[in-house]
């Protein structure tokens, strides 16, 4: 009693975000905080994975080729954001399984402001297996716009979540195979129509577009380790618990996935060390989990070039990731298609 007057308890309430039965099939979440993209968030992203495009280390050559007073917005930073921003809906996350059909609409640079809105657009609960507790697919679109409400990005992602009964049984029984993998080519090519890619070719010696060979494959030599994996999700807002909690992890943190990526793209500029930029992502499986520690090694393919009207194309690129650990045989974890652009 306090003055008279009963004090009732104050509820506990949970921070951990929706179980999958939590989910409906039209919500739409857009609480994250917006991100306004500074030169130190560059500076540590580059720390972390390595960011090696000459767009966002140079800026006076970004200057040149994007007409903007600020340099280029690493895209996998920008990725990073709007995937982190996304993982209100995810915090719960056991596995993400792929992103589909990503594009970059337009080319943030350091100073814009990034906001993030999630869809659920579709739902199918996995089916049960022994001695497994109850898990579920959410699909999910992500639309990113900067601080003027252009798009920026626009993309599908898939994760697997927990149901809050370890046997409960849904009727989500959405087909996730209806998520559009197609890249818009109109698009693509809008991204950068505004760019002077020769004042890149003249700018920087080597190969351009010009000498490129359909069907090339390079096997990129020696790996990466992958270190500071929490700072990164905490860089990109993205507050998945597995992320960051090892008992929530079952004993072992895992690395968020754009960690895995961010190194591909940084080794990809070792094969090709002119890539101008990334513009889209056909797909991204991530094939088993990366854990900090591992090293990570790549293998680059050029499956088709795409000529540009102004000049310079667009190159389709496969990179295969696999994962070192110790005295054991590397594990394939990432199957990433993507397309950049070369002058």
């Amino acid at each position: 009693m306090t003055g008279g007057r009963e004090v009732v308890a104050a509820p506990s309430l949970s921070t951990g975000g929706p179980f999958f039965e939590d989910l409906h099939v039209g919500d739409v979440l857009e609480a994250a905080p917006a991100l306004t993209l500074t030169d130190g968030h560059a500076a540590l992203h580059q720390a972390i994975v390595g960011d090696r495009l000459r767009l966002a280390l140079d800026a006076t050559l970004s200057a040149r080729v994007l007409g903007a007073p600020r340099p280029l917005a690493h895209p996998a930073l920008v990725c990073d954001i709007a995937i982190g921003q996304s993982t209100l809906v995810t915090r719960r996350v056991i596995a993400n399984l792929f992103y589909r059909g990503l594009v970059l609409r337009r080319a943030p640079v350091i100073g814009d402001t990034l906001h993030t809105t999630t869809e659920v657009v579709a739902l199918r609960q996995n089916s049960a297996r022994p001695g497994r507790a109850a898990t579920g697919l959410a699909a999910l679109r992500i639309r990113t716009t900067d601080q003027e409400r252009r798009r920026v990005l626009d993309f599908w992602r898939c994760a697997m979540l927990p149901l809050r009964d370890p046997a409960g049984r849904t009727d989500r029984a959405d087909d996730l195979d209806a998520i559009p993998a197609a890249l818009d080519p109109g698009a693509l090519r809008a991204a950068v129509e505004d760019w002077d890619l020769d004042a890149f070719r003249q700018a920087v010696p080597g190969t351009h577009a010009g000498e490129l060979a359909e069907g090339a494959r390079w096997t990129v030599e020696g790996g990466d380790v992958v270190s500071a994996a929490p700072e990164l999700a905490r860089l990109s807002l993205n507050v998945a618990m597995a992320h960051h909690d090892a008992t929530y992890a079952q004993g072992r943190r895992l690395v968020y996935g754009g960690h895995t990526i961010g190194i591909a793209a940084a080794q990809a500029t070792r094969a090709l060390p002119n890539l101008v930029t990334i513009v889209a992502w056909h797909g991204c499986d991530h094939l088993a989990p990366v854990f900090e520690g591992d090293t990570l090694l790549s293998d680059l393919e050029l499956e088709r070039v795409d000529p540009l009207p102004g000049g310079g194309a667009l190159a389709h690129l496969r990179s295969r990731v696999r994962a070192a650990r110790g005295d054991d045989a590397p594990v394939d974890v990432l199957d990433w298609r993507f397309v950049g652009v070369m002058a």
